[in-house]
């Protein structure tokens, strides 16, 4: 005579039980992500994850020069006349955010909201007066005197 040694319903409590532990066990492995920024022209937009983040500690000094010279992974096409829309999730915009061009600081504060809009003229024309037709836009979160993550996008102007 054969006992059975647990009940059905004692076995789908311990199905049920190996299946949240094996989810949990995957959700662990899982990386958190970065945080987004967004550039928005017109109905156009692009979004990106942070190209240097270091969740959220002080970014290594040496790191931070080759982030602000790294090639921008999303282009955006924009007119002249158009109005550039910036967006950075709520934690970014706590700890404050700068507008960097080509790889140098725009801006002499951080800002801190988590929307801003910009002329898209004042970002066609270099420090010498002599007008582009691209620039590299890097938004650059810091924590006090300590630089957290950084966005770049690259603003292609759209041809007349």
């Amino acid at each position: 005579m054969t006992v059975a040694f647990l009940t059905r319903k004692r076995r789908r409590a311990v199905a049920a039980l190996g299946a949240v532990s094996a989810g949990l066990l995957v959700l662990s492995a899982c990386d958190k992500p970065t945080p987004v920024a967004t550039v928005t022209v017109g109905s156009s937009s692009v979004n990106s994850e942070a190209a240097c983040y270091n969740d959220g500690k002080a970014l290594p000094e040496k790191e931070i020069a080759a982030c602000l010279n790294k090639k921008a992974g999303k282009t955006i096409s924009v007119d002249p006349s158009d109005k550039v829309r910036f967006g950075v999730d709520p934690d970014v915009a706590e700890n404050g955010w700068t507008i960097f061009l080509n790889g140098t600081n725009a801006e002499p504060e951080p800002f801190k909201k988590t929307y801003r809009t910009i002329p898209a003229s004042a970002f066609f024309s270099s420090q010498t007066g002599e007008a582009t037709s691209q620039t590299q836009v890097t938004l650059v979160e810091s924590s006090g005197k300590s630089v957290t993550g950084i966005w770049s996008f690259e603003l292609k102007k759209k041809d007349s």
